[in-house]
């Protein structure tokens, strides 16, 4: 860990009024203190261990003899155990303190602090408090050269939207087969044209097919059929480290005009996103505070009085940083509801999706937090595609 990085993690600690930022692992199960600390994910990790990042002043980590390198190269005092008797006798300086641990009742992508280790941190009297807000402000918001990034990844998946629909065209007009995976691979030859990487090939669903949010298919895929739904899913990032991650959905009708009952799904569909979206910059333009469980709220009643709960399926966004379903915030109240707020350099995604048993809808944008405002990823052109056609 740099010096910069610990700065700006007390900085962190202390924005969140908390005493300190407790980390540990066992046989490397908690990815996120290894990550966040730079550990070695292959050294040898058979006994426990706890690094704890106060608010101020110098870090302290509680070693076994056997693995004293465990927490090489990071600053502070190091204080050896041997038996359980003796970790616990370590502990006591951290006893009384408020502490951040990777725990949490309602995000299991930062819960990795099993009860066991609970129980003994809350036993040498460390109160234990959820450090998802941490985590957020760590390494879930965006600087300006994460922004950039991230606007060139987008910026690189709407062309390739662009290109593949017209492919989707040509079949059509020429009336020559084409199935899911040729698109497929159309999508992620140019994403390698454009250096960008994706951690999973993006979702080409057509017909019935696209009513599953999370569609993938072996092989050639289906061939797509006349009147089918298209949803295009696509998802990628810089290949350079720091790199930060574009997601963006969009859907289309393998004819040269929707039936009625897509065309009027989608655009109460759009009604609902732009809404959200709305309804993000009032909140924030009146200095009111927003999580994304309240956003993910307002989409769910435009959609639910529109009729349309019984084809919800999923939440709205989730955060967006280094790695696509990121650290920071997540629009959402259902799944794994998020109580942290939008804050500066907030990225997460926009993505309600209707689902019926013939066919699904998705549209999705990347929006962010710049200046006290949401900035749509990819300006204007991110909007302006229409439900798409032959």
């Amino acid at each position: 860990m740099k010096d910069a990085e610990l700065k700006i993690m007390q900085e962190a600690i202390r924005d969140e009024g908390l005493d300190g930022w407790l980390f540990g692992n066992f046989h490397h199960r908690d990815k996120l203190s290894d990550g966040i600390l730079r550990l070695d994910p292959e050294a040898a990790n058979s006994r426990r261990w706890v690094y704890g990042v106060p608010a101020r002043g110098e870090p302290r980590g509680i070693v076994h003899v056997i693995e004293p390198d465990i927490l090489k190269g990071l600053p502070g005092s190091r204080v050896p155990y041997i038996s359980g008797e003796d970790f616990f006798t370590a502990l006591a300086p951290f006893g009384g303190k408020r502490w951040g641990v990777h725990s949490s009742e309602t995000l299991c992508a930062v819960s990795y602090l099993d009860r066991g280790t609970a129980a003994i941190l809350e036993k040498a009297g460390l109160t234990l408090v959820s450090a998802a807000g941490l985590i957020q402000r760590f390494k879930g918001l965006l600087d300006e050269g994460g922004i950039e990034s991230h606007e060139r990844a987008v910026a690189g998946l709407y062309r390739i939207v662009e290109i593949a629909w017209e492919r989707v065209k040509k079949s059509y007009a020429e009336k020559s087969p084409l199935r899911e995976g040729d698109i497929r691979r159309l999508m992620m030859e140019e994403m390698e044209t454009r250096g960008l990487v994706p951690d999973h090939p993006p979702i080409v669903a057509g017909g019935v097919n696209s009513g599953n949010p999370h569609y993938d298919f072996s092989g050639g895929g289906a061939v797509f059929k006349a009147g089918d739904v298209i949803q295009f899913d696509l998802w990628a990032k810089e290949a350079a480290e720091g790199s930060v991650y574009g997601d963006i959905s969009w859907v289309g009708v393998y004819a040269s005009q929707a039936p009625a009952p897509v065309e009027k799904a989608f655009g109460d569909l759009i009604r609902a996103r732009e809404g959200v979206l709305d309804f993000i910059t009032g909140e924030l333009q009146a200095g009111r505070g927003l999580t994304g469980a309240a956003a993910d709220q307002k989409v769910r009643e435009l959609l639910i009085g529109g009729g349309y709960g019984s084809a919800l399926k999923h939440r709205t966004g989730h955060g967006i940083d280094t790695e696509c379903h990121g650290s920071g915030v997540n629009i959402d109240s259902v799944e794994f509801p998020d109580s942290r707020l939008l804050l500066e350099g907030s990225c997460f995604s926009l993505e309600p999706g209707i689902y019926f048993s013939g066919f699904g809808l998705r549209t999705e944008i990347d929006v962010y937090i710049r200046r006290g405002k949401p900035v749509v990823s990819g300006g204007e052109h991110s909007r302006q595609f229409t439900l798409l056609t032959c």
